[in-house]
């Protein structure tokens, strides 16, 4: 979890909903790691990846039209970018990396595995994928993202204001509206958006 949120959110930027349709947060971790999230409705072709970079390597998911994408990338020798540029001895010297590229799609079972290790659990007991804590912990960051948007500055999670957050949320339920002439649009097939 980060201990500290700053977010720049956007409501109905890009279309005519009363929710964030453009959202740019920098989070930092109690740790000293910082991180980066964008997302956006109105960006098309869209994108999907989560890009972790750390002391000797990185991590980058990705999700295109050819399916689920990890590509690991580990420092040949071992080091650290802080060790490499203290003993790099040319102008533009780069640290070598070995790439490996581990097939995710054979092993991803996406909403179904969540959803069936739901029903192991209830009824023999066995392990949740992901428990509540999780599902707490991702609307602490969000909500966290909406106060810091609303007011302007950063949140500390740690000291996150409970009832701030509801005050200005109840200021946008004030001006909220009903939305008129609304298209009739047909019913869909969703079973392929949520990784069946």
């Amino acid at each position: 979890m980060p201990s500290k949120v700053e977010a720049h959110l956007h409501y109905g930027k890009w279309h005519d909903i009363e929710v964030e349709d453009d959202v740019t947060a920098y989070l930092e971790f109690p740790n000293g790691a910082t991180g980066v999230f964008i997302t956006s409705t109105g960006d098309t072709p869209g994108s999907n990846r989560f890009e972790v970079t750390l002391d000797k390597g990185k991590v980058l998911a990705e999700l295109n039209e050819t399916g689920k994408h990890l590509t690991v990338f580990r420092s040949e020798n071992g080091m650290t970018e802080q060790e490499f540029s203290a003993t790099n001895k040319s102008p533009f010297g780069n640290m070598k990396f070995i790439k490996e590229e581990p097939d995710v799609n054979a092993h991803s079972g996406g909403h179904p595995a969540v959803l069936n290790a739901f029903a192991a659990h209830i009824l023999r007991g066995e392990p949740l994928l992901a428990d509540g804590h999780e599902g707490i912990n991702g609307l602490t960051i969000s909500n966290a993202m909406h106060l810091s948007s609303w007011t302007g500055k950063a949140v500390e999670l740690a000291n996150f204001d409970h009832d701030l957050y509801y005050e200005e949320l109840m200021k946008r339920v004030a001006t909220s509206r009903r939305k008129e002439n609304v298209v009739n649009i047909e019913p869909v097939d969703m079973s392929k958006t949520y990784g069946a």
